[in-house]
């Protein structure tokens, strides 16, 4: 499977329409689920999901015709291919998982579970044809977890930040100034990911940023959601604690001499 091209051809061929198909699907839902949360009397969450989907929609897009770029890679037996068809793939997973949790709320069909589904085949096909060691595909995929998990919480801050307006003036601000903070710590775990497998001498250092950024906007909302709110534990507290997890495994001398190994092994 290592320097399969044509299988990586194959495989950049099917996330060029798994890309055509989420823009149809992304667009089939946008309007029927902002109407059903506004319908449901939750205006903030419709505002949240209008922001979100058309987010989510830019990019995923776009990962489609990275896909393109790929095939012609493949095509051509270039070397960079596998890494543009991970990050194709990194940007299906958020943009086919998210949009399944408003929909779920909503009570429509989460449609997008299908791009979430082959993008994960992608992600690993493009792992396994570089010949990842298995040790930093599993780095890899818990540092996915909290790229899509601090994305999350990055999105909860716009429906509070609505329904906060004019009630709670100290925590309309949190949601205010945090909620791009979590966005940009999704992106710097994705850089992380796409660093670890490159073989980027800093990895680490982009690692730790990452997790700073999860740290530092999702452990406020976080805890002030469990303890002032919802009194159990919060669904806002998994991105900040994974995050912890990793900055301490990436400071361990064990992880450094791991990866260090890693970037010097032969392609």
């Amino acid at each position: 499977m290592k320097n399969n091209t044509k299988l990586g051809a194959i495989l950049a061929i099917v996330g060029i329409l798994s890309g055509l198909l989420f823009f149809y699907l992304i667009a089939a839902q946008y309007n029927p689920i902002i109407d059903a949360h506004v319908a449901a009397g939750r205006s903030d969450e419709g505002t949240s999901v209008s922001i979100t989907f058309a987010f989510l929609g830019w990019i995923g897009i776009t990962a489609g015709a990275i896909w393109a770029m790929v095939l012609y890679g493949f095509l051509r037996k270039e070397k960079w291919a596998w890494l543009w068809g991970t990050v194709a793939a990194t940007i299906q997973l958020l943009a086919g998982f998210f949009p399944m949790i408003p929909a779920a709320d909503a009570d429509q069909p989460p449609s997008t579970m299908v791009i979430f589904v082959i993008a994960a085949v992608l992600w690993f096909g493009m792992l396994f044809i570089r010949g990842v060691k298995k040790n930093i595909i599993l780095l890899a995929f818990v540092a996915g977890l909290a790229y899509v998990l601090t994305f999350i919480d990055g999105v909860a801050p716009i429906s509070k930040f609505v329904s906060t307006k004019g009630i709670d003036s100290f925590w309309n601000g949190v949601y205010a100034v945090s909620q791009q903070v979590n966005w940009w710590g999704a992106a710097a775990w994705a850089v992380f990911i796409f660093a670890l497998l490159n073989k980027k001498s800093w990895a680490i250092p982009i690692g730790i940023f990452a997790a700073a950024m999860s740290m530092i906007a999702g452990y406020p909302m976080g805890i002030n959601n469990a303890l002032f709110e919802v009194h159990r534990f919060s669904m806002f507290l998994p991105a900040p604690l994974i995050s912890t997890a990793l900055v301490i495994y990436l400071a361990l001398p064990g992880t450094r001499k791991m990866i260090e190994a890693w970037n010097k092994s032969e392609d």
